[in-house]
């Protein structure tokens, strides 16, 4: 397969807070004061995420939230409700019919979606999402070969189906990527994925030449963090670490309310800390054993529970054992929550982020792991005074690697909702 290299111009072959602390973490039901602005996002972005969080809600309070002016508000409203993105709900008063009657807008959900195509190590997962970020479908399928032009063409191949299974009318506006490792999102190119055996892949020309939509790349990673701050943890938005386990082991850093990438895209590789001891179970692909990736990826975890005499094939049979409360199973999990708490209280260190966001299934899903994982952050952090508070799971457990693509083009659309997108109506 032909694929640009990360300028995007040469074809190569490619292989196969100051003050008091909160109690809680701020959601998005919390209304900020007047005069604070949810997003840094100007004008039109400004107002279609400040809906976003509180729609159906009236122009005057989109107008407080953001600190735009009324008459601004009222002109970005009207040019989001002609491009389809905004519609008008039923008129409403105040309580007991008092107040002055006004129109609420919220997002409009009925006539456009985002795709996401995300590329695992073993599979690959192609994915509807509506504009308030929910998915509305799902396809993940394993791959018979991971020749970076097979599994893209195959992405490309089952989006028409997905939609018209799926899409109940609605139009896709754009296709967002995402998967492991050095992602370049401004070349659209797969820089380097050990694992895959990827490097310079164009995965944003492919794709778009073979679906004929624009097409978002970034890293898993940086995707999630942008789907936490619109969707998720509000606590994301200004400061945040999301450390994200699986079959890879990388990160992802917001400072100043922007996810960092870094001059070369290559923030976010973590994999390599050393948290562990030469007795792993296996040495990583950086040649040392005892790094974060050879102590908690999934390959990782399958084989030290056959090391422990628990033969399962895969590690989502893995998973499932512990979620049927298999003992020996769980106690795996319960290791590997130690050890990526040891990550964490690092990061944590490094960075004194407002909130961590661990995306890892057995935080979010079995008993015990994320409490141990917070007591190792409690232990060896020296700036997190409050893992309970510091450290949660993630908004998408069950639907992360759903919903990591499709962010990618969730969050352009709302960075710039007013920019490019073929399938909007132009509005002067």
């Amino acid at each position: 397969m032909t694929a640009q290299d990360r300028t995007g111009k040469a074809l190569v072959k490619s292989s196969s807070p100051a003050g008091g602390r909160r109690t809680a973490p701020l959601r998005r039901s919390d209304i900020p004061r007047a005069g604070t602005a949810v997003r840094r996002a100007p004008g039109p972005g400004a107002v279609l995420g400040a809906v976003l969080d509180h729609g159906p809600v009236a122009r005057s309070t989109v107008a407080r939230l953001t600190g735009l002016s009324p008459a601004a508000v009222s002109g970005h409203s009207a040019t989001l409700l002609g491009r389809g993105l905004l519609r008008e709900e039923r008129e409403t008063t105040g309580p007991r019919g008092l107040g002055r009657p006004h129109v609420p807008v919220d997002i409009d959900t009925d006539r456009y979606l985002v795709a996401g195509a995300h590329v695992a190590v073993a599979h690959s997962t192609l994915s509807l999402l509506d504009l308030r970020g929910r998915v509305v479908a799902e396809d993940r399928r394993q791959h018979g070969s991971t020749d970076p032009a097979t599994v893209l063409a195959g992405l490309a191949g089952r989006l028409p189906g997905l939609l018209d299974a799926r899409g109940a009318g609605r139009r896709v506006l754009a296709l967002g990527a995402a998967t492991g490792h050095w992602v370049d999102p401004e070349a659209g190119v797969v820089v380097r994925h050990p694992q895959l055996g990827w490097r310079d892949v164009a995965m944003r020309d492919v794709l778009a030449d073979a679906t004929g939509l624009p097409v978002h790349v970034d890293s898993h990673s940086r995707a999630l963090a942008r789907a936490e701050q619109l969707v998720g943890q509000a606590a994301t938005r200004e400061s945040a670490v999301l450390l994200f386990v699986g079959a890879v082991v990388d990160a992802a850093f917001v400072t100043a309310g922007a996810v960092h990438q870094g001059p070369r895209f290559g923030a976010g590789s973590v994999a390599h800390l050393p948290v562990g001891t030469a007795t792993a179970a296996g040495a990583c692909v950086c040649g040392t054993s005892g790094c974060l990736q050879s102590e908690v990826s999934e390959p990782a975890m399958v084989r030290r529970a056959t090391a422990e005499g628990l033969r399962v094939p895969t590690f989502p049979a893995l998973l499932e054992r512990a979620l049927e409360g298999d003992r020996l199973a769980l106690s795996l999990f319960l290791r590997r929550a130690r050890h990526v708490g040891r990550a964490a209280a690092v990061l944590l260190d490094m960075f004194d982020p407002e909130v961590l966001v661990v995306v890892e299934p057995g935080a979010g899903r079995l008993p015990g792991c994320l409490d141990a994982l917070r007591s190792e952050v409690g232990d060896r952090s020296w700036v997190c005074d409050d893992p309970e508070r510091s450290v949660v799971p993630s908004s998408f457990t069950g639907s992360v690697l759903a919903t990591a693509g499709a962010a990618v083009a969730l969050g352009a659309l709302y960075d710039d909702p007013l920019g490019p997108w073929p399938a909007l109506p132009a509005v002067s």
